[in-house]
């Protein structure tokens, strides 16, 4: 199996690479925007702003597996920058769906909670109606419908809240103004469930293994949208409040700041965030045997790495 991974320097990309995972199941072909990766390896070079130039890409490497963790992710910057978020999210990934269906490969994609609305009061269905409240749920929407339309194997992932012990995230954001403030004010009447990278990458490879050892008809039944995240469910206070405990507790910071809550009326964002994130996640332990952990979980897991490295 050879297998195409987009966005090697992204949060999750990264992840993939550190974990292991995906080269032990074959071939691994890794591609970058800039051509660049984060440990000083030369891979390929893919602008997923520039989807013309994918087809060109595609029949040089002759993925059986494309895992597209490559996005715009600047929820903010979206909202004057829809027409290229919409190209990288969107149109991109509908050109990597063409080219699967013609040649037989399988698309593992990455989409979000923001392809809905915040308003239930329960976690939501993978089926459940999609309404984006701005211009990056939008644009991942529009990948989610452009994947599926190509008639390709796929899979489309949805998670939510991601971080790393790399990269920009909420949890680095904090540890880095923990540091230098006493006080903070976090918003904490947005509800979801932050998850790791580990996780993803553990959930995607056993969702790869159960692709790999189905037959076709089994695969039919597989493919589809999943909702891969946590278990559980916090605030962004209640996430910055673990994350400050863990972080005392292991010798990353030497004292944990006041965490204020506040409403999202009071830390207003050029693009509006949905106030209900929670996803459904029961289906794709059932249908993959992989267990999806509490996000404190995994949290440890992060903080226990920094504290290794830091030590």
């Amino acid at each position: 199996m050879k297998t195409l991974l987009l966005g090697a320097n992204g949060q999750l990309g990264r992840s993939f690479i550190e974990d292991g995972g995906l080269a032990a199941r074959g071939e691994l072909v890794t591609a970058c925007r800039d051509g660049s990766r984060f440990d000083g390896v030369g891979v390929e070079t893919v602008d997923l702003a520039k989807p013309a130039t994918l087809t060109a890409l595609l029949d040089r490497i002759q993925p059986d597996v494309i895992v597209n963790t490559a996005a715009y992710t600047a929820v903010d910057r979206a909202e004057q920058e829809e027409a290229l978020a919409t190209r990288v999210n969107g149109e991109a990934v509908g050109v990597l769906g063409a080219w699967a269906k013609a040649h037989g490969a399988l698309v593992v994609h990455y989409s979000t909670d923001y392809v809905f609305d915040g308003a239930a009061h329960a976690p939501y269905a993978t089926d459940a109606p999609v309404a984006p409240l701005g211009a990056y749920g939008r644009s991942k929407l529009a990948g989610e419908i452009a994947l599926r339309k190509s008639g390709a194997a796929h899979f489309i992932l949805r998670t939510a809240w991601v971080y790393a012990p790399h990269g920009k995230n909420f949890l680095g954001t904090m540890l880095r103004v923990g540091a230098e403030r006493d006080e903070l004010r976090v918003v904490a009447d947005q509800i979801g469930a932050p998850t790791s990278t580990a996780l993803i990458v553990g959930g995607t490879l056993a969702a790869l293994d159960a692709w790999i050892a189905a037959d076709a008809a089994e695969r039919t039944a597989l493919q589809g949208t999943h909702h891969l995240v946590a278990n559980g469910h916090t605030s962004w206070h209640g996430f910055a409040t673990a994350i400050f405990d863990g972080a005392v507790k292991r010798g990353l910071l030497a004292r944990a700041p006041h965490v204020a809550a506040i409403s999202s009326a009071e830390y207003p964002t050029p693009a509006k965030r949905p106030t209900w994130s929670v996803l459904d996640n029961s289906g794709f332990a059932r249908r993959f045997g992989y267990s999806l952990r509490d996000w404190r979980h995994d949290l440890d897991g992060v903080l226990d790495a920094l504290s290794r490295h830091h030590a």
